[in-house]
């Protein structure tokens, strides 16, 4: 499809692959060998005796477990993994314990029921040395700071009143990305604004850092010596986005010391963070620092996950026509062909909506979504989980059980016209922004960001493809859930009037 990413950074992530990084590791295993037999020897001896018993799982190597055996495709390894040990099962990477949770029943447990016991990320090391020791929202503990800032973020800067009073921004942007496609109406390619190129790389390699397998997240006993230097690489990586974020707060500064400010101007989410922080009261405020690893939040988990899975929404329109033709028509019908997609049309555009939650429950962005430590021992499925083991999550097995969903792998829309089903409900078979006091804070902003880009998109043009081809479904894991193959669709303009493409 012409390049749905323009105006939006795009974020790869190499998925997860032990054996491709085996050379590099095999040294610092053969060093730390030693090191580690008696802590073997203390953790069979310690975990032998617990009962509840521990999950069952595959057989691991001493010291380095299920590492040597783990293959790229995490979520589709648990899924198979789980047809052979049942819906909780346990893997040991490293010295780190994992236990990954495979239905909708366990995960009600861990996310609701038992949700303050498990309300804690798991925090790569990479990703603590980058975020100022982990202030921001996704990493920081589950503490009373924690609850403070989400409830900042989601209350004054994720409100519909806020996300109403930046409305212009979106909406210009997206128009901005209609624009660009109008200009390349009848062909296909993939040509980034050159503005784009250097910030696109470097989220590239920020988030290929926070995802490579490291030694200090496996061994965190090994940790301090940063064996290879991920951490240094990332904070490193990292400063060059504070920079930019720097001279940013220093713009907007000047421009509030001047009193050159608008009341009614619409404002983005840096400006938006920066008024919490001139407020000046400790408890409703945000530090600089915590600024500044907001925005990063902002742009490494905000600014890919919205067009991937629109992404793959127009990947899965184009593989079904029909459902194409249903959501024009309707989009026909509530937008009509002399308008333009608005914010105000979205509520009536129920099919829409349908597509991207049947993607999202097909394709979810984050499949694993984001791994919770226990801070103490209980128990989940008749098993003990211990207190700071790995827990993962399989949203993309659990959203395709048969046993919730008729049909689950066909991509059918009509199935959410049938239910009340949202993001927020207590359905856990349908987690894409995950559940509980974690839920991700910006799911207000990706339901309407979803459906106005998804919604132009459709409205504005007809998709084809080049002769002889279909697009492809298959994905790749990572922290973010891209399809293998870019998707590259030739646009046909279908409005009548060339104002509409400006």
């Amino acid at each position: 499809m012409t390049n749905l990413y323009n105006k939006h950074a795009v974020l790869a992530c190499e998925g997860w692959s032990w054996s491709c990084h085996a050379p590099e590791f095999a040294p610092l295993m053969a060093g730390a060998l030693v090191i580690f037999c008696c802590a073997w020897w203390w953790w069979s001896m310690k975990f032998n005796k617990i009962n509840p018993p521990l999950p069952p799982g595959p057989l691991g190597l001493p010291i380095i477990g299920n590492l040597p055996f783990i293959k790229p495709e995490l979520h589709r390894y648990f899924s198979d993994l789980s047809r052979i040990y049942g819906p909780v099962f346990k893997l040991r990477m490293g010295s780190v314990l994992a236990i990954v949770i495979n239905s909708p029943s366990l995960a009600k447990e861990v996310l609701k029921v038992q949700d303050a016991i498990f309300a804690n990320h798991d925090v790569p090391a990479a990703a603590v040395v980058g975020t100022f020791g982990g202030i921001n929202i996704l990493w920081r503990p589950n503490d009373s700071r924690c609850n403070q800032l989400r409830k900042l973020v989601i209350c004054e800067i994720m409100s519909k009143q806020s996300l109403d009073a930046c409305y212009v921004l979106r909406q210009r942007e997206v128009r901005r990305m209609v624009k660009e496609i109008h200009g390349k109406v009848g062909s296909s390619g993939d040509d980034p604004s050159q503005d784009l190129i250097e910030f696109r790389k470097r989220l590239d390699e920020i988030v290929i850092t926070f995802a490579a397998p490291n030694v200090s997240d496996f061994f965190p006993i090994l940790a301090p010596f940063d064996l290879q230097g991920i951490e240094s690489k990332g904070k490193e990586q990292v400063s060059w986005f504070y920079g930019v974020f720097e001279s940013m707060i220093k713009n907007r500064r000047n421009i509030r010391d001047d009193g050159k400010e608008k009341e009614n101007i619409s404002k983005d989410f840096m400006q938006q963070l920066l008024e919490l922080h001139w407020r000046g009261d400790e408890k409703n405020s945000l530090s600089i620092n915590e600024v500044k690893a907001l925005l990063l939040d902002m742009m490494v988990a905000g600014t890919d996950t919205v067009p991937t899975a629109v992404e793959w929404a127009m990947t899965e329109l184009l593989c079904h026509r029909d459902k194409m033709t249903k959501l024009v028509k309707e989009l026909d019908m509530v937008v009509g062909n002399q308008n333009t997609v608005e914010d105000s049309h979205i509520p009536q555009l129920v099919y829409l909506d349908a597509v991207i939650k049947e993607t999202l429950r097909l394709h979810p962005v984050a499949p694993l979504l984001i791994p919770r430590v226990p801070s103490k021992t209980t128990v989940i499925g008749g098993f003990t989980v211990p207190k700071g083991c790995r827990v993962f999550i399989n949203a993309w097995v659990i959203q395709r059980d048969p046993e919730l969903w008729d049909d689950p792998l066909r991509f059918h829309p009509e199935r959410f016209l049938e239910t009340d089903i949202n993001y927020r409900s207590n359905n856990f078979g349908f987690i894409p922004f995950g559940s509980g006091r974690r839920i991700c804070v910006g799911v207000s902003l990706a339901e309407k960001m979803m459906a106005l880009l998804l919604g132009s998109l459709v409205h504005s043009f007809e998709w084809g493809l080049s002769e002889g081809t279909k697009p492809s479904l298959e994905d790749k894991f990572g922290i973010v859930l891209k399809k293998t193959e870019s998707l590259v669709g030739i646009p046909v303009a279908r409005l009548p009037n060339l104002e509409q493409y400006q």
